[in-house]
């Protein structure tokens, strides 16, 4: 019997705790509690890691996405491309913004949305295409960009698992319009509770997403658009610059663990992640994929090793979509990633010993 969680929070903070601490207390001394030069501090870091000219931290990852659309422009009558495959907060995002999800097929083996099935998709209402670096592993952007160029369209990107990871050698985080990240906790980078941020190379783009995210202001009182309010917290900023620090270490461990995982798995009855060589990823989710998959993720609860599906229900049969009528026929490919998907416990402060404890758990129940 094992004990292999599937991710550990507490460890992060174990491992940077004093430094946390730190940051911590020096925001409740601050007495400045709401934006200010926290905010303004990682603002400036997180953008100079996503080789972005701006950053703007927002509330969550779902602010995130809502503001970048609003900040390219669409409204509601829109169409958004998006994928068959994700979390729902991708298609959320776009309902928000009073628009229509319009999904597109991913890559079989990439779980990413595949650019060559994009402009079949496109009609005259399309104003945004808003492809998920799933996983961590970045979609191919290039030929997506193209589409977009041709036909005028925005391109949002959702980097809400992709802290780190490189396109053909840059980091995501300006290859489109902008991009918009989450630090749910269990990111690659987490804060201790929701926040979220866009990166741009786009000056107007970050100056609408800051007017935005304040109500509609940048004078106290005096409101220019019908805003929210979705701010980062200093708090939180001041945990995400610590966090920042390690962000490559622990990305770098999680590369270790999958490198292991493909080694000892590979004669396993599964398919492994494939990852193109444009591709650097940094490994939120390690997914494998079995036709016979919720009776193997018993055998690994039974073992003591834990397991998630991301996601077990695409976003076009979810009750919240219903009134899309959309057909699982029309999804074949994201219909069968969710009924395969297996998520193997992988994060920077996993055991090395994890991948020969689980490909040790598949030979006994094979033999």
């Amino acid at each position: 019997m094992h004990d292999i969680p599937f991710l550990d929070l507490q460890a992060a903070y174990r491992e940077l705790k004093a430094d946390i601490d730190k940051a911590v207390a020096r925001v409740l001394e601050s007495g400045w509690y709401i934006l200010g030069p926290e905010v303004e501090a990682f603002e400036q870091e997180f953008a100079a890691y996503c080789q972005a000219d701006h950053a703007v931290g927002v509330g969550n990852g779902l602010d995130a996405l809502v503001l970048a659309l609003r900040a390219v422009g669409v409204r509601p009558g829109d169409e958004v491309i998006v994928p068959s495959n994700t979390y729902i907060a991708t298609w959320l995002a776009v309902t928000q913004c009073g628009a229509t999800p319009v999904p597109v097929e991913p890559y079989e083996s990439t779980f990413n949305i595949d650019p060559e099935r994009i402009e079949a998709a496109i009609t005259p209402r399309t104003r945004a295409i808003l492809p998920v670096h799933l996983y961590g592993q970045p979609a191919d952007l290039d030929p997506i960009l193209s589409v977009a160029r041709r036909h005028g369209l925005r391109v949002v990107e959702d980097a809400a698992q992709a802290h780190g990871a490189r396109y053909k050698g840059r980091r995501i985080g300006a290859h489109g319009d902008v991009a918009a990240w989450s630090f749910y906790p269990g990111k690659n980078l987490g804060a201790l509770g929701d926040g979220g941020a866009v990166t741009t190379d786009d000056a107007a783009i970050a100056d609408r997403i800051r007017l935005l995210r304040n109500y509609g202001s940048r004078e106290k009182y005096v409101h220019e658009v019908q805003g929210v309010n979705s701010r980062l917290d200093p708090l939180q900023a001041a945990v995400l610059r610590v966090k920042l620090t390690m962000l490559d270490d622990w990305n770098e461990r999680r590369r270790t663990l999958a490198a292991r995982y493909a080694e000892a798995l590979a004669g396993a009855d599964l398919t492994l992640p494939k990852v193109p060589d444009w591709a650097e990823p940094v490994w939120h989710l390690f997914v494998i994929r079995s036709r016979a998959r919720d009776a193997l993720q018993t055998r690994f609860d039974r073992a003591g090793i834990g397991t998630l599906i991301h996601y077990p229900i695409p976003p076009h049969a979810q009750q919240a979509y219903e009134s899309l009528e959309l057909d699982d026929k029309a999804f074949p490919l994201a219909c069968r990633l969710a009924e395969e998907g297996l998520s193997l416990p992988i994060g920077p402060h996993l055991t090395s010993d994890a991948p020969v404890a689980v490909a040790n758990v598949l030979e006994r129940e094979c033999s």
